[in-house]
């Protein structure tokens, strides 16, 4: 896989995260704060991971 493939990839994991998140803080009964804190942990290790690779690819 390439490196743009990679990010692609990474980009997309991370804005369906986005959508999860935004469904789950919308919806009732609501996700647990934990669940919640947990997602969004995950997403901003996306982004880091996309900003290394971005970074390393210059």
């Amino acid at each position: 896989m390439s490196l743009e493939n990679h990010i692609a990839t990474l980009e997309q994991r991370h804005s369906a995260l986005d959508n999860e998140l935004v469904s789950a803080m919308t919806s009732r009964p609501a996700m647990s704060d934990a669940e919640i804190k947990e997602m969004k942990v995950r997403k901003l290790q996306l982004k880091e991971q996309i900003e290394r690779l971005r970074g390393s690819s210059q």
